[in-house]
């Protein structure tokens, strides 16, 4: 039997695009985590799925909320993501963010951002997955995607530019 010690190390070799996740709750108070567990599950209708730690702070938050943005980060955000990937820390210190016309949280240099309404929530083990339906794409034509692969923040290099 696999331990979790083990698998994290094996899961970490796999790269993976970075993204945010942010909402706000009833009360308006905003709440975000950095989220490599992000994928796109359906072109028709447009939906993404997204895994929340149960023993996360946000948990409650996120699978009580109808609504949350995915952003995608670029190279530029990696101090962004780390920190919103740290337990307890001020994830929204810095101005970087503003609140949107729906009141949730945005990143305007985003590479995307991505309005989604949550559409189901099963059961992953020691997760949540947040299945959501995709409402609006904001994209940023420049700018290139960051990856996360070996605990480290990599820049992608086209095959043309090597």
């Amino acid at each position: 039997m696999i331990t979790p010690a083990r698998y994290r190390e094996a899961r970490a070799r796999f790269a993976t695009g970075v993204t945010i996740v942010t909402t706000a709750d009833p009360d308006g108070r905003w709440w975000g985590f950095t989220a490599s567990s992000f994928s796109s599950l359906s072109i028709d209708p447009p939906l993404i799925l997204v895994c929340v730690a149960r023993d996360a702070r946000c948990h409650r938050v996120f699978t009580s909320v109808e609504t949350f943005r995915v952003s995608v980060l670029g190279p530029e955000h990696e101090a962004l993501a780390v920190r919103f990937g740290t337990k307890g820390a001020d994830k929204f210190a810095g101005g970087l963010f503003r609140p949107a016309a729906d009141g949730l949280p945005l990143l305007d240099d985003a590479l995307v951002s991505l309005l989604c309404r949550t559409t189901d929530q099963p059961s992953g083990g020691d997760h949540t997955i947040l299945i959501a339906r995709v409402e609006d794409a904001k994209v940023r034509r420049d700018g290139k995607p960051a990856v996360n692969a070996d605990r480290r923040y990599w820049d992608l290099v086209p095959r043309d530019r090597r």
